[in-house]
């Protein structure tokens, strides 16, 4: 028998991922979606070739009893669209981030946890497989002791000109909740998830109010609430630092950036595509190199949520690294608030 999927949020990471990749698994058949709207959500399931739809999700979870739901709403609504789902035995993948606070995101975790469900969270560019190789690497001592990271997850002028990605209240912030949190993970997967000590960051809004538009379409500036860009220091258990940059909005060179560097006593590198370098001599060598980041990371990505949810072994970005990510973030955006150093 096919296990049963209903999607939580018609919007466009539901009809652009989820929905194409769930048709391609014969073992799955999607059964429902739930979106607030009636209309809408009758034009997305007329759209996508979705039996049924609901404007409740708890109607939705009842009448249909799902076996997996994917969480595609916006970031306020995923504490409870999660929690609705797990109390229904359902197994869930949650797009990022988590949640709006650490607080939500830790009862997540607990509840999945109690539930004996599976809770992941779509970071889809650890599935690269240049994150898994540059994991082996580190773990092998190739680098040697990593001392220093680089994460930078840059738009020179990318605002979102749709959704609610300038409403603090639905998002809970701005590229730091939207982009940062997709590099922090593959930084601290690639590192094993190291215990994160203290937190130091400053945010800027010096540019989201000024114009309205940009390579991403335009906005509302008298309705920007978020930050154009947020820098940090994160240091890390045994000494290590891990710098931070992330922005909507930022007159840079490149018109986006999303990659990270790390930097060992024994050698260097790039994640994307993954290149591994060092110096003999003063002269750059070469350790490792691939020619082209791996583009099927959000397939890879969906391919192991489905087969955890099928019983069989693979790597999910679960509910406690996502809870971790979600207390990072909280912390960063409180030390750009406050002006000081969070411990954590």
């Amino acid at each position: 028998m096919k296990k049963k999927v209903a999607i939580i949020g018609g919007g466009q990471m539901a009809e652009k991922i989820h929905i194409p990749y769930y048709r391609t698994r014969e073992e799955l058949e999607i059964v429902a979606v739930a979106s607030p709207n009636r209309d809408r959500a009758g034009s997305f399931a007329e759209r996508n070739g979705i039996p049924r739809f609901y404007t409740y999700v708890e109607e939705m979870l009842l009448a249909e009893k799902p076996d997996i739901v994917s969480v595609c709403t916006p970031n306020k609504f995923h504490y409870e669209n999660v929690l609705q789902a797990l109390s229904h035995g359902c197994h869930v993948l949650c797009e990022k981030p988590p949640a709006i606070s650490a607080v939500q995101a830790k009862h997540m975790q607990e509840t999945a946890e109690k539930n004996g469900r599976i809770l992941a969270y779509n970071f889809h560019h650890r599935f690269a497989e240049d994150v898994q190789v540059m994991r082996e690497k580190v773990a092998e001592g190739v680098l040697g002791d990593v001392y220093a990271v680089k994460v930078r997850a840059l738009r020179r002028c990318g605002v979102p000109g749709w959704g609610n990605f300038t409403n603090k209240d639905m998002q809970g912030g701005g590229p730091l909740i939207d982009l940062g949190v997709h590099m922090l993970d593959a930084a601290l997967y690639v590192l094993d998830y190291p215990k994160v000590e203290k937190v130091t960051a400053k945010m800027f809004q010096k540019i989201g109010r000024k114009k309205c538009h940009g390579s991403l379409g335009e906005w509302n500036p008298e309705k920007y609430e978020v930050e154009d860009s947020l820098f940090g220091f994160i240091e890390l258990e045994g000494g290590a630092l891990l710098q931070l940059e992330t922005s909507f909005a930022l007159n840079i060179k490149e018109t986006s950036v999303m990659n990270v560097e790390f930097m060992g006593d024994e050698a260097g590198a790039v994640l994307y595509p993954a290149h591994i370098y060092t110096d003999e001599k003063g002269e750059l060598s070469t350790i490792l190199q691939r020619n082209e980041a791996d583009p099927d990371r959000q397939q890879k990505a969906m391919t192991a949520f489905v087969d955890k949810c099928l019983d069989k072994e693979a790597m999910v970005a679960d509910a406690r690294q996502g809870c971790l990510i979600q207390q990072l973030v909280e912390a960063l955006y409180q030390s750009a608030e406050k002006g000081e150093s969070i411990s954590l």
